[in-house]
């Protein structure tokens, strides 16, 4: 136990968060069973750390942050391990990489049952449905999505801002307003194409080539977050990747699955079944239209966020096609977006309509009134043509 917590004590005198991330203060910390799920790359274990540094002194041994890729966790579950830390006084427990341990959810079960002074915050892979495929643990764990930088986080970070997040009916009703107030602190047009190009991962931050970073961690979502949580064989593995890249250079569109079934050589249900697990993983979204869902084919399959789309080479893409995954990116956390009836449209919750196009459209082009103009290469809007930057700030 004192090798757990000079290791705890060591990673939090170390963590430096640059962004506060806005999750922080959305999750109630008084549950006992805390689940956060974001994709590799997004900040989860800096998010753990940073929780125990605001909530606890760096000597206080009533929290402890432990990985579940010590191999300690091999030979010992969690929930006995957890036991021997509650009764030294321990409260708190952080767990990162919860997947990596076998039996896991019955163990935190255990946890929850035996240890009812305990509270557990533990990370866990975009790819595992904690409601649908951990039935055990569904009455008991509050769920949470940590996603990567919005575009108010990265432009904090960038200006020295402390710029707030504003809801979608916010932006709709008082946005000509609400840039007038952004405009004179920072200049989103300056920030917004590196943003686009490497602002969504925190891990730009570090001292690395970004794109051979993203890379990487591209292929650990399918050869560690897709093949060991969903059980696949790794001679599948080709398959998946392949599919991946297959879906990277048709661009937004919608897929046609026959074809993507002859070329990686298999069904076309399994080929439904490996979209899904790259969406799950968040390499892609896939779009519906109104009213349907998985597993009927999607009207569109995009990167999930722009980052993405630079990283896959020689593909180069269109600057509509990238500012159009911005948008869909930008509203998944709280929102939900459909395919609209044309290109460029989309329906968000099932009632608005949105167009995204550019601001230097034909100037004789009409602007409907039951449409949201969604424009890039503007800072300033007007009605219902709103800067598609500000859709960054809704989280």
């Amino acid at each position: 136990m004192e090798a757990f917590f000079k290791t705890h004590t060591y990673l939090v005198e170390h963590t430096y968060a640059k962004v506060r991330r806005a999750l922080m203060d959305e999750i109630n910390w008084d549950d006992r069973m805390i689940g956060i799920k974001g994709t590799r790359g997004v900040g989860k274990t800096t998010f753990l750390l940073q929780y125990a540094k605001e909530h606890f002194d760096k000597e206080d041994r009533s929290c402890l942050y432990v990985n579940m890729n010590n191999f300690y966790f091999q030979g010992r579950g969690i929930a006995d391990f957890a036991a021997d830390f509650y009764h030294q006084g321990g409260r708190t427990l952080l767990i990162d990489q919860i997947f990596k341990q076998p039996n896991w959810s019955t163990e935190l079960r255990r946890c929850y049952d035996e240890l009812p002074g305990l509270k557990i915050v533990f990370t866990s892979s975009s790819v595992m449905r904690l409601k649908e495929d951990i039935p055990n643990l569904d009455d008991i764990v509050k769920r949470y999505n940590l996603r990567g930088f919005s575009f108010r986080e990265y432009l904090n970070l960038q200006t020295g801002n402390n710029f707030a997040p504003i809801s979608l009916a916010d932006i709709l009703s008082n946005h000509e307003q609400i840039v007038k107030e952004i405009l004179p602190k920072a200049s989103p047009a300056k920030h917004f194409k590196q943003y686009l190009h490497h602002g969504f991962y925190p891990f730009f931050l570090e001292n690395r080539n970004f794109e051979e970073n993203l890379l990487k961690t591209m292929n650990m979502m399918t050869e560690v977050d897709i093949l060991l949580i969903k059980q696949i064989e790794l001679k599948y593995l080709s398959k998946i990747k392949k599919l991946f890249y297959l879906l990277a250079v048709e661009g937004p569109k919608a897929p046609n699955i026959s074809n993507l079934a002859h070329e990686i050589e298999t069904s076309r249900a399994t080929v439904m079944n490996y979209i899904k697990y790259l969406a799950d993983a968040r390499l892609i979204n896939i779009i519906y239209p109104v009213g349907e869902e998985f597993p009927r084919k999607p009207a569109k399959v995009m990167m999930h966020n722009p980052n993405l789309m630079y990283a896959i080479y020689p593909i180069e893409y269109s600057k509509q096609d990238i500012m159009e995954t911005f948008f869909v990116n930008a509203l998944w956390k709280d929102h939900v977006v459909n395919q609209g009836n044309k290109d460029a449209y989309y329906i968000v919750d099932g009632a608005r309509k949105f167009k995204v196009c550019p601001a230097d459209d034909n100037p004789k082009a009409r602007y409907t009134p039951d449409t949201i103009y969604a424009r890039y290469g503007t800072e300033i809007g007007q009605d219902n043509r709103i800067p598609l930057w500000l859709f960054g700030f809704v989280y």
